[in-house]
């Protein structure tokens, strides 16, 4: 078992700056693709970015490219999410998600990962 915990989440203003934070424990020597996901009201659950092991190679949602930048500390068993020129429709339950498998590398399917954390709340005004 892997559990995640997400902090970092709050009430920015469009054009603002938010750092999301996710730490692993327990079974972490499993751990491959770390990812972020998130969901608005009334909406699925999207893709958002995703970092391969020591952040060799990563992957982002076209909606936040340029924007956001996903890395991770393999040391510290954690994963960031820099979140910049936010936008209102950036708000929604950011989740962090943990891929065990071998067979896909930053996906975007949210099916491919294994852990899940609880989420954090990012709210951006206008």
């Amino acid at each position: 078992q892997v559990q995640l915990v997400e902090s970092g989440g709050g009430l920015v203003q469009a054009g603002g700056s938010l750092r999301l934070s996710c730490a692993a424990s327990g079974r972490t020597f499993s751990m491959r693709t770390m990812g972020w996901f998130r969901q608005a009201p009334g909406k699925e659950r999207e893709f958002v970015a995703a970092a391969s092991r020591s952040g060799g190679s990563t992957n982002y949602a076209d909606s936040v490219k340029g924007r956001f930048t996903i890395s991770r500390d393999d040391a510290k068993n954690t994963v960031y999410l820099q979140m910049n020129s936010l936008k209102p429709e950036d708000t929604a339950v950011y989740y962090c998600a943990v891929d065990t498998s071998v067979t896909y590398v930053n996906s975007p399917r949210a099916a491919t990962y294994d852990y899940w954390g609880q989420g954090t709340q990012v709210t951006v005004s206008s």
